[in-house]
């Protein structure tokens, strides 16, 4: 495969992860609605994502990391880059809206810069990254109609489980830039998704009624569609934008996820798209494209950039 076609097909993982990621939101909404509760929504969604992760890696034969040392990095990130980010996330949708769930969370890049420019030597923070994460942030704001005087009446506990999630994310990113290499990207999701699946099963026969799954289809719907896409096929993706691309810009994911979670409330929902649609992405690509500044864009279109992990 040729760089040029290389890039190409990354922009179109970007995307997809975008949508992937973007669409949980709703259906995390959707399951807590049906009655799921947090820790049993979330162990169930990742044993189905488990499940698919082992047929890829067992059709595809891939070689298993060889040292305890791998191990033990891959369980820290299936702690902080999936049990508590996804736990902290569902138990905050039970009492507020997706919409908020996401412009919190689109603050990830903010969190990931400071983070890596700490740990990676190759993540430096620049005032065109900070003042596009800061345009970045202002169209998530406006496109999921950010209120100072809203966030005041929303559930403060869920807020700051929100704000921890993101965090969270942030960190983990960072932490699988830094020691999580030398693998193929499927070994990674595989393991990280696995070391999850048994803490969020302990915590849910310890504190929840796995056994008493909600009759519900749209219960069901949510748990395929978050097993299968949001915890199985996004995390492949991920892995592999992660090593082309960097922490950094791999994180920037997160202001594609409003984007996505607003077209599909007007398809699914029957939402109005409406002129703060329409800015609200403007900014968020303008923000995009100025972090990015710092590598010619016309490189980076044409695939002759360097990623940030090289």
């Amino acid at each position: 495969m040729t760089r040029e076609r290389s890039s190409g097909v990354d922009w179109l993982l970007f995307l997809l992860l975008g949508f992937l990621w973007g669409s949980s939101y709703l259906f995390i909404k959707i399951g807590v609605d049906a009655g799921l509760r947090p820790f049993t929504l979330v162990s169930l969604r990742l044993l189905i994502g488990f499940i698919l992760l082992v047929v890829v890696v067992w059709s595809a034969r891939q070689e298993l990391p060889r040292t305890r040392a791998m191990y033990g990095h891959l369980l820290v990130m299936g702690l902080i880059n999936i049990a508590i980010p996804f736990s902290l996330i569902t138990w905050a949708e039970r009492s507020v809206d997706s919409s908020l769930a996401a412009v919190l969370n689109g603050a990830v890049p903010l969190f990931v810069i400071p983070i890596a420019a700490i740990f990676l030597r190759d993540e430096r923070i620049t005032a065109n990254r900070v003042a596009g994460l800061v345009i970045g942030i202002l169209g998530v704001a406006i496109l999921v109609g950010f209120d100072p005087a809203d966030l005041a009446t929303s559930s403060v506990p869920a807020e700051l489980a929100l704000i921890g999630s993101t965090i969270s994310y942030a960190a983990g990113t960072v932490y699988a830039r830094r020691y999580v290499h030398g693998l193929r990207p499927m070994i990674p999701a595989l393991f990280q998704v696995g070391f999850a699946l048994l803490m969020a099963a302990a915590l849910t026969v310890a504190f929840e009624q796995p056994l008493s799954f909600p009759a519900d289809a749209s219960a069901v719907l949510a748990v395929v569609w978050l097993g299968l896409f949001g915890s199985g096929t996004a995390y492949l993706v991920f892995f592999r934008l992660l090593r082309d691309w960097g922490a950094t810009r791999t994180s920037l994911v997160a202001y594609l996820l409003p984007v996505y979670g607003i077209l599909l409330g007007a398809i699914v929902l029957g939402e109005v798209v409406d002129a703060r649609l329409v800015i609200g992405t403007a900014l968020i690509i303008g923000g995009v494209a100025l972090v990015n500044s710092g590598i010619a864009w016309r490189s980076i279109l044409r695939g002759n950039a360097t990623p940030a992990s090289r």
